[in-house]
């Protein structure tokens, strides 16, 4: 019973990149669907002409709810009001979601770090490339930066880093090199049981981080849990207890 309870996810990993299984069920029903509709909308007066050539057929967005990410939707809020609050002139970032980026730029200049740079004309945002292994400052400088969603991937070769059991740890030790003194990092990573998930990501416990982080202080431990709740000041041991949450730590440098 054991192993199928196993084997199964393990099977779903493998053949997810070549076919959802989830959407094999429904996808006979959808096109019938689609086709009765393209048949129905080519009758229809004022109709644009129809071609298979210009054809998208998008089947799975006709849902009750708009679906979302918790983990960058929450994250993404919670870093942008406290950056916000925080008030300074500009903003360092290490390979976050450029989403989050863009809006950035709206309050404040930002510098954009990533091993794959960010290649945009936007005003107030500059991009370089960097590794987070060794970022591009002198000890003690950066006032204000934010790393979120990054650090669990370093050195499992995803995105074209090297390999590097160490990875996160290594990254960890490199924002404490690079935060000013009373300056404010933003960190999020996802936490749960501590497990290896190659080559997509590492979960890691509360703990794990907070020792990562021990030469700094932490004012905020905020996530969301496996049902995608978004919790303020949560206990670790929450967070500790899920399959695959995110942890959102707010630390300074005294």
């Amino acid at each position: 019973m054991n192993k199928k309870k196993h084997t199964k996810p393990f099977l779903r990993n493998w053949i997810r990149p070549i076919v959802n299984p989830s959407n094999l069920k429904h996808i006979i029903p959808k096109y019938i669907k689609y086709l009765r509709d393209w048949k129905k909308y080519s009758r229809m007066e004022y109709a644009e002409e129809m071609s298979l050539k210009n054809s998208l057929p998008s089947l799975f967005d006709d849902r009750a709810k708009t679906p979302f990410d918790p983990h960058y939707f929450y994250q993404d809020v919670w870093a942008f009001k406290r950056i916000f609050k925080l008030g300074s002139d500009s903003h360092v970032d290490v390979g976050s979601k450029v989403s989050f980026i863009g809006f950035l730029t709206v309050i404040k200049e930002v510098l954009f770090i990533d091993i794959r740079p960010l290649i945009t004309n936007l005003d107030n945002l500059k991009s370089i490339k960097g590794n987070i292994l060794s970022i591009p400052f002198e000890d003690n400088s950066i006032s204000s930066i934010s790393c979120l969603h990054v650090a669990e991937h370093i050195g499992l070769g995803r995105y074209g880093d090297k390999l590097d059991p160490l990875g996160t740890k290594k990254a960890a030790k490199e924002l404490v090199r690079v935060l000013a003194k009373d300056g404010n990092l933003l960190f999020s990573v996802p936490i749960g049981k501590p497990r290896l998930c190659f080559n997509g990501h590492r979960i890691h416990s509360t703990d794990q981080i907070l020792e990562y982080f021990s030469d700094l202080e932490l004012i905020e431990l905020s996530g969301v849990d496996d049902s995608g709740n978004y919790f303020q000041n949560i206990d670790k041991n929450k967070l500790n207890s899920c399959n695959y949450g995110c942890g959102f730590f707010w630390f300074t440098k005294r």
